[in-house]
């Protein structure tokens, strides 16, 4: 009995303030869906030019592989910096390069590396219509 070889597929998470993206990376021949929509009609054209990034940062490797992500919560840019990085990070999963690694660190950390920066929480006391830190201007003498 001769064993069937399973392909390949690689499951990758991107992380941006509050959204959060999920990708599927497997053999086939360069399709890209965003939540079962095809990159070009997905958000405006600025945005759909930051995910192409490290599609084209890859190459040739994209034309082997078919993308399927899956995007919850946050705003748009936050979305759309989520997707890129789970499509940066699954790609170089799914290659193992030492070179595509280094592409994607030279050209922008954050296609591979998680922004760890929070908004600062809500503070009481009438702090809200002027900032979490901010206080009321007062005079020393």
């Amino acid at each position: 009995m001769v064993k069937k070889e399973k392909p390949k597929v690689i499951i990758t998470v991107g992380k941006r303030k509050n959204a959060i993206a999920r990708a599927k990376i497997t053999p086939g021949t360069g399709r890209i869906l965003i939540n079962s929509r095809p990159l070009e009609v997905w958000g405006n054209e600025f945005l759909r030019m930051r995910i192409m990034e490290p599609l084209i940062l890859a190459g040739d490797l994209v034309k082997k592989v078919n993308i399927e992500v899956s995007v919850r919560s946050g705003g748009t840019t936050g979305q759309t910096e989520a997707v890129r990085m789970a499509i940066a990070r699954g790609l170089l999963d799914f290659s193992g390069s030492k070179e595509l690694k280094n592409k994607f660190l030279q050209y922008d950390r954050n296609l591979l590396v998680f922004d760890f920066r929070r908004n600062e929480p809500h503070h009481a006391g009438g702090a809200s219509k002027r900032g979490s830190r901010r206080h009321k201007q007062r005079s020393k003498r």
